[in-house]
């Protein structure tokens, strides 16, 4: 199964490890610092396209991947929930 993340750009779904809200993770100084890091490794992948509203952490491959969405999370929540309601 897969998430739709916007911008045309889906995920595996079990290669998901979070969804989080941008506005009020990156209140805190260690999200900052991972945020940053994650930046200078080239490990960001903006598909926002305008204000990012979350992110989304990922291990593709054994990589480690971050998406900035203007999805908000609790949108993606209902996008996975749902896409797994129809399947089972």
């Amino acid at each position: 199964m897969y998430l739709h993340l916007g911008m045309d750009v889906v995920v595996r779904k079990q290669d998901i490890i979070g969804v989080f809200d941008l506005d009020n993770t990156s209140q805190s100084h260690i999200t900052r610092e991972y945020l940053r890091r994650a930046e200078k490794n080239r490990q960001v992948i903006d598909i926002s396209g305008e204000l990012p509203r979350s992110f989304i952490l990922t291990a593709e491959g054994g990589r480690q991947r971050l998406y900035l969405s203007q999805i908000t999370p609790q949108t993606l929540l209902k996008r996975f929930e749902s896409r797994t309601e129809q399947w089972k």
